[in-house]
């Protein structure tokens, strides 16, 4: 395996990792708000995180949860 074989295995499991952990969210929502209105203020990373928890936990098919 050449250096470029193992560079490319991995990026890809970097990002099956990101997808998978919800980590790639907020760059897709940062691209979609710069594409659709630039003027837009784009939130935090934190406000984002924020929101979707609140969001998850708003939402009543997802049941009780504990922690």
């Amino acid at each position: 395996m050449t250096g470029a074989d193992v560079r490319r295995v991995a990026g890809r499991i970097r990002w099956y990792v990101r997808e998978l952990t919800g980590e790639s969210a907020y760059d897709r929502y940062v691209a979609h708000t710069r594409s659709d209105d630039p003027d837009t203020p784009v939130m935090t990373r934190r406000a984002f995180e924020r929101s979707r928890t609140d969001a998850r936990e708003a939402d009543p098919r997802e049941g009780f949860r504990c922690c």
